[in-house]
């Protein structure tokens, strides 16, 4: 297969890249979370002019991309930047309403709003099925309740994309403006410095066309999403083993640098193999999306558990090999390994898909 970019993926990836380098950056991504709207609104406003979200979405629903490859390119390329803007979240709820036929994906690509996935809940795992928020038919609209945990954006959001279960026991997928009646949110910064909140829902009215269609579609965005952090994850490596290569070079220690140090080398070594086998994992994953469900689910279980192991062995390791300092906030190397981290346990963590790799297999 050629992996070769692509012109116009090569050309936003080059433009996102100076961008996340030259008008981004980890203080910026810290205010922004620490501000009521999660997000640095003039970032988002630029990254959508730039054409980054338009890029997660074919042109038959407004967007220029869409496929696979260019929703792994753009995000190993936010991954490198550890750019914290909703992106991720835009590109699950995008999924949703691309899919459902909604007008709402033009206001999304083009920046105008934001919507987030809200599937998630406080006992559900990583499990979508195992949803105890309602939804209620009622003659000319439908009544929601429940809670949902960890939403990314959600405060910065003008919709949510719900999963809730109507009276029948099927699980739906409905849209809800975050400024409803009923809608009250609890914000905080996670682990990694992104804003996120716990979503509760009690009596929240929405019309009858709110309803977008069954569980499936948060499926597919899962997965879209999946990849996404896959790739993501990629770019954070990068930099990381970029910056612990130089940091070999650079710090002297009994008149020499760290880095002639043999044993040190081989650590490098075994980083740069590992992360191979974790790449071409998430290529047979992007390759896999647009194929049979079950051959889907099982390059993205492959990928995600590879990603999840290897992630955390190379944030592990630079730490290691800067020694107190990569702990420390002021450098940047903690703000990528902590990102690095919480991958892992985002849409399941390498426990759950190496179980479900094992049960796809035996199927």
């Amino acid at each position: 297969m050629d992996f070769t970019l692509s012109e116009d993926q090569q050309s936003l990836v080059d433009v996102l890249a100076r961008f996340s380098r030259e008008r981004y950056g980890i203080a910026k991504r810290t205010a922004a979370a620490g501000a009521e709207s999660g997000h640095d609104v003039a970032t988002w406003a630029q990254l959508a002019e730039l054409g980054v979200i338009g890029m997660l979405f074919s042109s038959e629903v407004g967007g220029y991309g869409g496929n696979a490859f260019d929703i792994m390119a753009v995000f190993e390329t936010l991954g490198h930047g550890l750019v914290g803007e909703p992106v991720l979240p835009a590109l699950l709820a995008g999924t949703v309403l691309a899919a459902a036929g909604s007008d709402a994906l033009d206001r999304l690509i083009d920046g105008s709003d934001i919507a987030v996935s809200a599937f998630y809940e406080p006992t559900s795992r990583y499990d979508l099925d195992r949803v105890a928020t309602t939804a209620t038919e009622q003659s000319q609209d439908w009544k929601i309740d429940g809670a949902k945990a960890v939403v990314h954006h959600a405060e910065a959001a003008q919709t949510l994309i719900v999963t809730a279960r109507e009276a029948n026991g099927t699980v739906s997928v409905f849209a809800v403006p975050a400024a409803a009646s009923g809608v009250t949110m609890r914000g905080y910064v996670t682990n990694d410095g992104i804003r996120a909140a716990e979503v509760k829902l009690e009596g929240v009215i929405v019309p009858k066309a709110a309803k977008l269609g069954g569980v499936a579609l948060a499926r597919d965005a899962v997965d879209a999403g999946t990849l996404a952090i896959c790739a993501e994850a990629l770019g954070l490596m990068t930099w990381l083993k970029d910056a612990t290569l130089e940091y070999l070079r650079t710090r002297i220690q009994f008149g020499k640098p760290i880095g002639n140090n043999q044993v040190l080398q081989h650590r490098m070594a075994d980083i740069v193999v590992e992360m191979e086998q974790a790449r071409s994992a998430v290529i047979n994953a992007a390759a896999a999306m647009d194929g049979p469900a079950d051959a889907r689910a099982l390059a993205l279980s492959a990928a995600k558990y590879t990603i999840g192991t290897t992630a955390t062995m190379v944030a592990e390791e630079a730490i290691q090999m800067h020694g107190g300092i990569g702990m420390t906030e002021e450098l940047g190397l903690s703000h990528f390994a902590k990102r690095a981290l919480m991958i892992d346990h985002q849409f399941g963590d390498s426990d759950h898909h190496l179980r479900r790799y094992i049960t796809l297999s035996a199927a």
